[in-house]
Order: C-alpha cells, then sequence, then structure tokens
C-alpha cells in the first residue's frame, strides 16, 4: 500500500510540493478551502481593477488533471488529531502516514475588534474583489450623497507600508489621475485623497535606505499622502483614529499592516512560536515524527536566520521543492537535505516606470527597475493563456492609461 501524504493548503509551498511528488510512490491528497491557487502578488491589480481574478487563479485541477498519484480535497480543516494521524474537515476525515501543513498566514488585526469588522484585508482573491467593489460603488453613491458622507467617500486609507500598502497605494493614484475622472466626469477628484499609514519611519521598512527613499519620493510624487511613524487605534466603519489623536473620516480602510500564520486546532501550543509551526532544518515539526510545516506559516532558525526566515514567496517556494526532494530521498534511503534560504532580493513596484529592487549585487529604482519587476512576475505567473491575458492587460493600460475591467458584482438585496 502506497504511504499517503496529505498537504493542507494550495498556496505556493503547498503547491511547490505536490508537483514534486507527481510521479512518486506515494499517494498525495492536496485539500485546499479554494478549488485555486491565488498568485498573491498581484492581488492588488485585482483590487484596483487592472486585472480580472481569473488572470491569477488557477484551478488545482487543471493543473494536476494528468497527475496519477494526486487528489484534490475542496474542504475547510478543523482540527488535527495527531495520535490517530486524523484530520479533520467540514467534509470528512482523512487518514495520512505524512502531514504537510502549508495554510499560509491571514491578516493580523492585533485584537482590535472593531478594524477586524470594518477594515478591509487583502489576502485572497475574494478580498481583492470585495475591495474593488467596495471603492467603485462608492462613486457610484458618491453621485446622491449629502456633503458630510461625501467627504468619508473621498478618502482611501491603506494601513501598512509594506509592498502590498505600496503597491496598492500607487495604483489607486494612478487610477485617481487616469481613469475616475473620465469614468465620473461630475465629481472633482483633486478632492480625492490616498493616505498610506505606516507605524515604522519608513515605506518598505525590510528594504534597502536607498529603495526606502526611493518609493518615498515616487509616492509623493503621485500625490499619495504618506504618514509614517502613526498607528491606527480604532476604526468604527466612518472615523478612523490615530495615536497621535488624529481622526479621518473615511469609508475605504484597507489593512494590510501585519499577518500572522493560519494555525489549526490539535497540536502541542509548544509547537507554535509567534503564530508559526516550529521545524527543524528538514521543515518537520520539533516535536512531531511525521507532521511538516513549510512556507509562511512555518518558524525555521538557522545560523544565517536566526530570527527565522521572512514570510516571502520564494522561501514558501523552495521549502516546497527541497521537502519534496527529501520525501523523495526519504523513500529511496538517501541523506535527507538540510534547508537554508538564499536570500535573492526583494522589489516592490509604485506605479508606471516606478519600481526598486534589493538584489544582493545590486540595488535599483526608477524604470528598469519597473520593467525588471513586470517581466519576472509575468514569468512567474501559471499557464500560457494567463501570461498571455495579463501582458495583453499590462500592454493595453501601458498605452492607454486606462482598463475595461471596473465591474461591479454584488448580490441582489
Amino acid at each position: 500500500m502506497k504511504l499517503e501524504i496529505t498537504i493542507i493548503g494550495g498556496g505556493f509551498a503547498g503547491l511547490q510540493l505536490a508537483r514534486g511528488l507527481e510521479s512518486t510512490p506515494y499517494s498525495v491528497t492536496l485539500i485546499d478551502q479554494q478549488n485555486h491557487h491565488q498568485f498573491q502578488p498581484l492581488f492588488y491589480q485585482v483590487a484596483s481593477a487592472r486585472l480580472e481574478p481569473s488572470n491569477i487563479s488557477f484551478p488545482f485541477r487543471k493543473i494536476f488533471q494528468r497527475s496519477k498519484n494526486l487528489t484534490i480535497r475542496l474542504a475547510q480543516v478543523l482540527e488535527i488529531l495527531p495520535t490517530q494521524n486524523l484530520i479533520v474537515t467540514d467534509n470528512g476525515n482523512l487518514n495520512y502516514d505524512y502531514l504537510v501543513i502549508a495554510t499560509g498566514c491571514t491578516t493580523n488585526f492585533f485584537g482590535n475588534a472593531g478594524i477586524r469588522k470594518f477594515a478591509f484585508p487583502m489576502k485572497s482573491t475574494q478580498d481583492a474583489i470585495n475591495i474593488r467593489n467596495q471603492i467603485l460603488l462608492n462613486f457610484e453613491q458618491f453621485i446622491f450623497s449629502s456633503a458630510e458622507e461625501k467627504l468619508s467617500l473621498l478618502n482611501i486609507v491603506i494601513v501598512g507600508a509594506g509592498p502590498t500598502g505600496v503597491e496598492l497605494s500607487g495604483a489607486f493614484a494612478e487610477m485617481k489621475k487616469y481613469v475616475l475622472p473620465k469614468d465620473y466626469p461630475g465629481i472633482d477628484f483633486s478632492k480625492l485623497e490616498i493616505i498610506l499609514i505606516e507605524g515604522s519611519p519608513f515605506t518598505l521598512n525590510s528594504m534597502s535606505d536607498a529603495s526606502k527613499s526611493a518609493s518615498l519620493k515616487f509616492l509623493l510624487e503621485m500625490c499619495v499622502k504618506v504618514k509614517t511613524n502613526t498607528i491606527v487605534k480604532d476604526y468604527d466603519g466612518n472615523t478612523l483614529t490615530l495615536n497621535n489623536g488624529e481622526k479621518i473620516k473615511c469609508k475605504n480602510v484597507i489593512w494590510a499592516a501585519g499577518v500572522k500564520g493560519n494555525i489549526i486546532n490539535g497540536l502541542n501550543e509548544d509547537a507554535i512560536v509567534k503564530q508559526r509551526y516550529k521545524v527543524d532544518r528538514r521543515n518537520k515539526l520539533l516535536d512531531y515524527k511525521n507532521i511538516y510545516a513549510i512556507g509562511d506559516v512555518a518558524y525555521m532558525i538557522t545560523p544565517k536566520w536566526p530570527n527565522a526566515h521572512p514570510q516571502l514567496a520564494n522561501v514558501a517556494i523552495h521549502q516546497g521543492k527541497n521537502l519534496a526532494k527529501n520525501f523523495n530521498r526519504l523513500i529511496n534511503n538517501k541523506t535527507l537535505i538540510d534547508y537554508e534560504y538564499k536570500d535573492l532580493g526583494s522589489m516592490a513596484t509604485v506605479g508606471k516606470y516606478k519600481a526598486v529592487i534589493d538584489l544582493p549585487f545590486a540595488k535599483f529604482q526608477g524604470v528598469w527597475a519597473w520593467f525588471i519587476w513586470m517581466f519576472l512576475h509575468l514569468m512567474l505567473i501559471l499557464g500560457v493563456r494567463n501570461k498571455l491575458l495579463i501582458f495583453i492587460n499590462w500592454a493595453w493600460n501601458f498605452f492607454t492609461k486606462d482598463t475595461s475591467l471596473r465591474l461591479i458584482f454584488r448580490n441582489k438585496s
């Protein structure tokens, strides 16, 4: 009988592991709440109506339709029972010989109930669609609103100036300048404010000083109002309260200020640190012999990374690949390989001709960084069809400074 490897989560880490286990002697089951892989780096382009959700979403059954040893299960995992090698889901229970947790991250609201209730997260394709719907609906509502309501509708606040916050701010700034005035000629968009709030002293705080300075310069050139060293204390759906006492009237607050690992019930609390699973150099949980964690939810300490690896797509991809190699080596009685992250650099885009790139051997900003950012993200997209559609959309936007994707989808009341 084949040994059963069950993977929970089809993000970057889980997908790479599953692909690495195709055509092996293992029986592999991939469990996810969605039926598709989501390309998170381009969520902001869905939220700002530049790309359709289908362009960055890839059905698992299409990806693995030729696989003979892999099964897809659409379910939400409720609990792990390690003593029984059993997974409890909302769609039945599953047994495993080896379990790999690749559940990624969710939004961290830092215990603030008001922000959790009223702010928009952006950790899934559906979140990005919700933001797009909300922003466009607000401009439709603006036409019929009172003067006081209009003040709230003409503020878009993004909290968190990491890559997601910076890229989203730039996208909305370009939308404000080139798109919205043509769609809504009766609205004075000079009064629309894009506000980016960051608790640290810098935008893109994890990147080089040159990239921090350049990203701030780009944002200010695009008329984004940047507030650093500022923390959001509360939000009631209409008024955002800051730690300096300032209050901002706003119906549109997007929360990109932090993440935490998606932890599943059932494992020892000692196995968890900082909302991530403690793992050894081969991604095995320290307290279990047949349970692993990879990607954003894994907390691996190495000599080069004493505070664990950063929660980046590149880490997740290579941990998935390394674990796949180790499972193949395990069944062939070969020595297993320790994982070590090699930092290949980081990048972010702010707008047309405005991007920053930090590589181990060079750091640069501006036009060439923007073209490199586009090329690398296009190459990472799965499927020739999706690559082509995204390229066409980007080319159309490049030459026309417009898109034709501003569709609002909502249920009838």
